[in-house]
């Protein structure tokens, strides 16, 4: 069942330069509203969780180290249709490809360090969301 939030980081790239409330701009100008937000910054433990998924792929450790490399943005987002409008808003994940005003066309600088995370199914942002603020929270 389609749900109405998703949920974004804004990663150390982005957040090193500057552009957190550039991005958070356009995120609430594309109509999505900002339910949760803190600033923090991953262990090499930590990102290493959130992306097990990616832990028998070649590029883990780089990403891990990168993850905890520095400050982080992780919001959770409300809107209809949400996964699905957030994913076109922030664009592909390799900038060349992305189109003209997404965030990762306008902010990112590779494939690696692309500015923004932006869940890929209702079911993963929920258990994302989940992995930075408390299930028991209430937004």
């Amino acid at each position: 069942m389609a749900t109405n939030r998703t949920f974004t980081m804004i990663k150390p790239d982005a957040v090193a330069e500057g552009h957190t409330g550039s991005i958070t701009k356009l995120i609430e100008e594309a109509g999505f509203r900002i339910v949760a937000l803190r600033k923090t910054r991953l262990t090499p433990d930590r990102a290493g969780e959130f992306y097990a998924v990616h832990r028998e792929r070649g590029f883990y450790p780089d990403l891990v180290r990168y993850m905890a490399s520095g400050a982080i943005v992780p919001m959770i987002l409300e809107k209809e249709n949400a996964v699905a409008d957030f994913r076109k808003l922030i664009g592909a994940t390799n900038p060349a490809n992305a189109e003209a005003g997404t965030i990762r066309q306008l902010f990112a600088k590779s494939i690696e360090a692309n500015a923004i995370h932006g869940s890929d199914s209702d079911e993963n942002a929920a258990v994302e969301g989940n992995f930075f603020f408390a299930a028991t929270e209430q937004f």
